[in-house]
Protein backbone atom coordinates (compact mmCIF):
# COMPACT_ATOMS: atom_id res chain seq x y z
CA UNK A 1 0.00 0.00 0.00
CA UNK A 2 1.21 3.53 -1.16
CA UNK A 3 0.98 4.84 2.71
CA UNK A 4 2.94 1.79 3.73
CA UNK A 5 5.52 2.59 0.97
CA UNK A 6 5.86 5.83 1.90
CA UNK A 7 6.89 5.41 5.13
CA UNK A 8 10.55 4.39 3.76
CA UNK A 9 10.97 8.56 3.02
CA UNK A 10 10.80 11.44 4.70
CA UNK A 11 8.57 13.27 2.83
CA UNK A 12 8.42 16.73 2.13
CA UNK A 13 5.77 19.35 1.32
CA UNK A 14 7.83 22.18 -0.24
CA UNK A 15 4.72 25.30 0.25
CA UNK A 16 3.82 27.78 2.32
CA UNK A 17 0.03 26.70 1.31
CA UNK A 18 -1.94 26.26 4.23
CA UNK A 19 -4.56 25.12 2.01
CA UNK A 20 -1.91 22.00 0.05
CA UNK A 21 -0.76 21.29 4.06
CA UNK A 22 -4.44 20.58 4.96
CA UNK A 23 -5.18 18.32 1.66
CA UNK A 24 -1.98 16.54 1.88
CA UNK A 25 -2.79 15.50 5.48
CA UNK A 26 -6.00 14.55 4.56
CA UNK A 27 -4.37 11.84 1.96
CA UNK A 28 -3.47 10.32 5.06
CA UNK A 29 0.46 11.02 4.25
CA UNK A 30 3.48 12.03 7.68
CA UNK A 31 4.94 14.69 5.91
CA UNK A 32 7.15 18.30 6.89
CA UNK A 33 6.84 21.08 5.66
CA UNK A 34 10.38 23.09 4.35
CA UNK A 35 10.27 26.15 2.09
CA UNK A 36 13.22 27.86 0.68
CA UNK A 37 13.35 31.65 0.14
CA UNK A 38 13.82 33.81 -2.40
CA UNK A 39 13.02 30.57 -5.12
CA UNK A 40 12.87 31.70 -8.64
CA UNK A 41 9.06 31.24 -9.72
CA UNK A 42 9.44 32.86 -13.35
CA UNK A 43 9.07 30.96 -16.63
CA UNK A 44 9.76 31.97 -20.77
CA UNK A 45 7.14 34.07 -21.80
CA UNK A 46 6.69 31.81 -24.92
CA UNK A 47 5.82 29.25 -22.65
CA UNK A 48 1.69 27.99 -23.54
CA UNK A 49 -0.61 28.86 -20.55
CA UNK A 50 -1.25 25.63 -19.80
CA UNK A 51 2.45 24.29 -18.70
CA UNK A 52 3.01 27.31 -17.09
CA UNK A 53 2.23 25.81 -13.31
CA UNK A 54 4.21 22.75 -13.94
CA UNK A 55 6.80 24.37 -15.05
CA UNK A 56 7.11 26.73 -12.15
CA UNK A 57 6.82 23.30 -9.62
CA UNK A 58 9.28 21.27 -11.98
CA UNK A 59 11.94 24.46 -11.09
CA UNK A 60 11.14 24.82 -7.17
CA UNK A 61 11.96 21.15 -7.05
CA UNK A 62 15.31 21.83 -8.39
CA UNK A 63 16.37 24.82 -6.58
CA UNK A 64 15.12 21.69 -3.62
CA UNK A 65 17.59 19.36 -5.10
CA UNK A 66 20.77 20.08 -3.55
CA UNK A 67 19.33 20.20 0.10
CA UNK A 68 18.14 16.78 -0.07
CA UNK A 69 19.43 13.69 1.60
CA UNK A 70 18.84 9.83 -0.25
CA UNK A 71 15.65 9.33 2.05
CA UNK A 72 13.77 12.25 1.13
CA UNK A 73 10.58 12.38 -1.21
CA UNK A 74 9.87 16.30 -1.94
CA UNK A 75 6.45 17.16 -3.36
CA UNK A 76 6.48 21.42 -5.07
CA UNK A 77 3.47 22.85 -6.68
CA UNK A 78 2.61 25.86 -8.57
CA UNK A 79 -1.37 27.25 -9.52
CA UNK A 80 -2.36 29.65 -11.73
CA UNK A 81 -5.52 30.48 -13.16
CA UNK A 82 -6.06 31.05 -16.30
CA UNK A 83 -8.86 33.33 -18.09
CA UNK A 84 -8.67 33.18 -21.77
CA UNK A 85 -5.02 34.05 -22.80
CA UNK A 86 -4.13 35.46 -19.87
CA UNK A 87 -2.87 33.99 -16.36
CA UNK A 88 -4.00 35.93 -13.04
CA UNK A 89 -1.64 35.57 -10.52
CA UNK A 90 -1.69 36.74 -6.87
CA UNK A 91 -3.21 39.96 -6.63
CA UNK A 92 -1.00 42.77 -6.12
CA UNK A 93 -3.79 45.04 -3.63
CA UNK A 94 -7.12 44.83 -2.91
CA UNK A 95 -8.11 46.76 -5.63
CA UNK A 96 -5.96 44.41 -8.04
CA UNK A 97 -8.18 41.37 -6.36
CA UNK A 98 -11.55 43.12 -7.44
CA UNK A 99 -10.71 43.81 -10.84
CA UNK A 100 -9.80 40.03 -11.31
CA UNK A 101 -12.75 39.19 -9.85
CA UNK A 102 -14.84 40.99 -12.02
CA UNK A 103 -12.72 39.75 -14.96
CA UNK A 104 -14.06 36.38 -13.79
CA UNK A 105 -17.47 37.20 -12.74
CA UNK A 106 -19.97 35.51 -15.19
CA UNK A 107 -17.12 33.48 -17.25
CA UNK A 108 -15.43 29.98 -17.17
CA UNK A 109 -12.00 29.97 -16.40
CA UNK A 110 -9.24 27.50 -16.07
CA UNK A 111 -7.42 26.64 -12.81
CA UNK A 112 -3.90 24.49 -13.57
CA UNK A 113 -1.90 23.42 -10.66
CA UNK A 114 1.25 21.45 -11.31
CA UNK A 115 2.84 18.76 -8.99
CA UNK A 116 6.32 17.97 -9.06
CA UNK A 117 7.60 14.66 -7.09
CA UNK A 118 11.18 14.07 -6.34
CA UNK A 119 13.85 12.49 -4.81
CA UNK A 120 17.59 12.42 -5.29
CA UNK A 121 17.86 9.69 -7.78
CA UNK A 122 13.89 10.53 -9.74
CA UNK A 123 11.95 13.52 -10.23
CA UNK A 124 8.11 13.24 -12.47
CA UNK A 125 6.01 16.17 -13.24
CA UNK A 126 2.44 16.56 -14.32
CA UNK A 127 -0.79 18.88 -14.26
CA UNK A 128 -4.11 19.02 -13.79
CA UNK A 129 -6.64 20.99 -15.29
CA UNK A 130 -9.97 22.16 -13.70
CA UNK A 131 -12.36 24.37 -15.28
CA UNK A 132 -14.48 26.75 -12.91
CA UNK A 133 -17.60 28.87 -13.79
CA UNK A 134 -18.79 31.62 -11.75
CA UNK A 135 -22.56 33.12 -11.94
CA UNK A 136 -22.17 37.23 -12.55
CA UNK A 137 -20.82 38.70 -9.81
CA UNK A 138 -22.06 42.01 -7.97
CA UNK A 139 -19.90 45.18 -6.87
CA UNK A 140 -21.26 44.31 -3.36
CA UNK A 141 -20.29 40.63 -3.57
CA UNK A 142 -16.90 41.11 -4.84
CA UNK A 143 -16.23 44.02 -2.17
CA UNK A 144 -17.90 42.23 0.49
CA UNK A 145 -15.39 39.15 -0.41
CA UNK A 146 -12.30 41.13 -0.93
CA UNK A 147 -13.09 43.08 2.88
CA UNK A 148 -13.88 40.09 4.66
CA UNK A 149 -11.43 37.14 3.23
CA UNK A 150 -8.64 39.56 2.16
CA UNK A 151 -7.56 36.93 -1.01
CA UNK A 152 -4.08 38.61 -1.67
CA UNK A 153 -2.56 35.06 -0.86
CA UNK A 154 -4.69 33.25 -3.87
CA UNK A 155 -4.15 32.76 -7.78
CA UNK A 156 -7.18 34.43 -9.15
CA UNK A 157 -8.12 36.22 -6.16
CA UNK A 158 -10.18 33.69 -4.54
CA UNK A 159 -10.66 30.42 -2.76
CA UNK A 160 -12.98 28.33 -4.09
CA UNK A 161 -13.85 26.79 -0.31
CA UNK A 162 -14.57 30.00 0.85
CA UNK A 163 -17.98 32.74 0.70
CA UNK A 164 -17.15 33.39 -2.95
CA UNK A 165 -17.10 29.75 -4.34
CA UNK A 166 -20.32 28.67 -2.25
CA UNK A 167 -22.49 31.46 -3.45
CA UNK A 168 -20.81 32.52 -6.88
CA UNK A 169 -19.26 28.91 -8.60
CA UNK A 170 -21.71 28.00 -11.01
CA UNK A 171 -20.44 24.94 -12.27
CA UNK A 172 -16.74 23.11 -11.99
CA UNK A 173 -15.62 20.41 -15.06
CA UNK A 174 -12.74 18.45 -12.95
CA UNK A 175 -10.79 18.10 -9.64
CA UNK A 176 -12.67 20.71 -6.60
CA UNK A 177 -9.27 19.70 -5.02
CA UNK A 178 -7.47 21.00 -7.94
CA UNK A 179 -8.88 24.61 -7.30
CA UNK A 180 -7.49 24.61 -3.83
CA UNK A 181 -4.28 23.85 -4.75
CA UNK A 182 -3.16 20.28 -4.75
CA UNK A 183 -5.37 17.57 -7.06
CA UNK A 184 -6.03 14.82 -4.61
CA UNK A 185 -6.78 11.67 -6.94
CA UNK A 186 -3.59 12.46 -9.70
CA UNK A 187 -1.32 13.40 -6.78
CA UNK A 188 -2.32 9.67 -5.07
CA UNK A 189 -2.22 8.03 -8.27
CA UNK A 190 1.14 9.31 -9.63
CA UNK A 191 3.22 9.41 -5.91
CA UNK A 192 2.00 5.28 -6.43
CA UNK A 193 3.58 5.05 -9.70
CA UNK A 194 6.64 7.08 -8.36
CA UNK A 195 7.32 5.01 -5.56
CA UNK A 196 6.54 1.73 -7.49
CA UNK A 197 9.50 2.87 -9.94
CA UNK A 198 11.87 3.73 -7.36
CA UNK A 199 11.46 0.52 -5.44
CA UNK A 200 12.20 -1.93 -8.66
Amino acid sequence: MLLDDLKRYNVILASNSPRRRELLADLGIDFQVKTLKGVDESYPHDLPVLEIAEYISRKKAHAYKSHMSADQLIITADTVVILGDEVLGKPADDADARRMLRELSGKTHKVVTGVTIATTCNIKSFSAVTDVEFAPLSDEDINYYVDHYRPLDKAGAYGIQEWIGCMGVRHISGSFYNVMGLPLHCLYSELNQFIMHELR
